[in-house]
């Protein structure tokens, strides 16, 4: 496929998009999940029958998991304020998007999860919005909130909430670029804890990602990161204690105080993960030419990588990833959020911890190795069900192991009932979709 077969293909979901999006007018809607054999149904699930449920959940307020879905239902909430590679575009603008993140929750996780587009660019009014939700959710997926604020709002929820709270820009995307990076050093030939690691970009996901090497015991002065103003180093005087993350790693990265900017940073590296300023040429091939043999890119901005995966192969690098379905080694956080969700949602886990992250990670990157790994394949892609409910067990049996799930279940168990939820999501699409209740997209 010549160059511009490659752009073409690049361009055909966003065409697709914009006509199946006014057809359905929707992806996602409430259906029922309980039976209604007749009209005498209704004074079982509404009044008079309800309210016996309703005063055991107020005499014991856990009844509520045992009484309602709040265990299965997760709030997809976002302020608007950085979506995809749009930048600020606004709550009605980014519903779309939450839509589909709800789409994906269902589909891939069996989680019911409503997106939830707040009007307020305040960090603490958003905060307290989300507190106020928590009687009606098992969990709170943080999407699309600009950089800085959203490390203080999920460092605030984590801190205080009583449901697990998560923001996959930070956290989905760090756990999934892990597990690919796992293995495509596995195809290298190169040690995790002993590569030189560049990360281009200094935002939510960058930062969550060096966290997470950390967890999995990469040192820290192996790793090099570069915000748009240069390498972060430690006389760097420009960054304050508003930005404690990039400040802490001006201190504990870049043991080397190497200076300069994105191509000084990728000289000699054998990693480097960019999320950063969408491309294309927002890294050049000289600069992927100058970095170690065997070089491994993620190119990763959305909705165009900061350099086309077929241009950082001329420039040497062995493997390379995107954040796009329709290139190989797609990071799709798509892989990580539902099953990890899946899994604190069915034992009732009160956060999520970065080890549980990076047990889903080793876990995911296994499914992808067990099926043999080469430079195109360094992650399972969508279509292998099965390791979502793997992915969904591991997470569990971190929040048992660490103390913080209120069920604990034997491994078997946790798998049996993740496939079951996530089959009977499946099965109800097909079956909508075979009687025509949910249209088939037009020709």
């Amino acid at each position: 496929m010549d160059k511009e077969d490659l752009l073409a293909r690049a361009q055909k979901p966003a065409e697709d998009a914009m006509k199946l999006h006014p057809f359905y007018r929707g992806k996602v809607e409430v259906s029922l999940k309980a039976a209604v054999r007749d009209y005498s149904d209704f004074a079982i699930w509404y009044t008079p029958g309800v309210a016996a449920p309703c005063r055991a959940i107020y005499e014991d307020k856990k009844e509520v998991y045992r009484h309602t879905n709040k265990a299965n239902f997760v709030a997809v909430v976002s302020d608007g304020t950085r979506v995809l590679g749009l930048g600020d575009i606004g709550p009605e603008a980014s519903l779309p998007v939450m839509e589909g993140k709800a789409l994906l929750f269902k589909y891939l996780g069996g989680v019911d999860a409503f997106p939830i587009c707040l009007d307020t660019k305040d960090p603490d009014e958003l905060i307290n919005t989300v507190k106020l939700l928590q009687p009606t959710f098992g969990g709170i997926n943080l999407e699309d909130i600009s950089n800085p604020k959203c490390f203080y709002i999920l460092d605030r929820l984590r801190e205080e909430c009583h449901i697990p709270v998560w923001h996959d820009d930070q956290q989905g995307t760090a756990c999934v670029t892990l597990a690919g990076l796992i293995n495509a050093l596995k195809i290298v030939g190169k040690e995790m804890q002993k590569a030189k690691i560049t990360l281009i970009g200094a935002g939510a996901a960058n930062i969550a990602t060096i966290r997470l090497l950390m967890a999995a015991n990469v040192p820290p002065e192996n790793i090099i990161m570069c915000d748009s103003k240069g390498i972060l180093h430690k006389d760097r005087a420009d960054i304050t204690v508003e930005n404690r993350d990039k400040l802490h790693f001006c201190q504990v990265t870049n043991s080397g105080n190497r200076r300069g900017g994105a191509p000084e940073a990728m000289k000699g590296a054998d990693v480097v993960i960019a999320l950063s300023k969408p491309g294309p040429d927002t890294i050049k091939k000289e600069w992927i030419s100058s970095m170690a043999e065997d070089a491994v890119v993620f190119a990763c901005a959305n909705p165009i990588p900061e350099i086309w995966p077929w241009e950082a192969k001329e420039a040497g690098a062995a493997v390379v990833s995107t954040g796009r379905s329709d290139f190989p080694n797609q990071v799709n956080n798509s892989l990580g959020f539902p099953a990890i969700f899946r899994g604190v949602l069915d034992v009732q886990a009160s956060t999520i911890t970065d080890t549980m992250c990076l047990a889903a990670a080793e876990e995911l990157a296994l499914c992808a190795a067990e099926k043999g790994l080469n430079p195109e394949e360094i992650l399972p892609t969508m279509d292998n069900w099965e390791i979502f409910p793997r992915v969904a067990t591991a997470t569990a049996l971190q929040a048992i192991k660490e103390g913080l799930a209120l069920y604990e279940q034997e491994k078997e168990d946790i798998f049996r009932i993740a496939a079951e939820k996530i089959k009977r999501a499946q099965d109800q699409n097909k079956f909508l979709m075979e009687k025509g209740i949910v249209p088939r997209p037009p020709e």
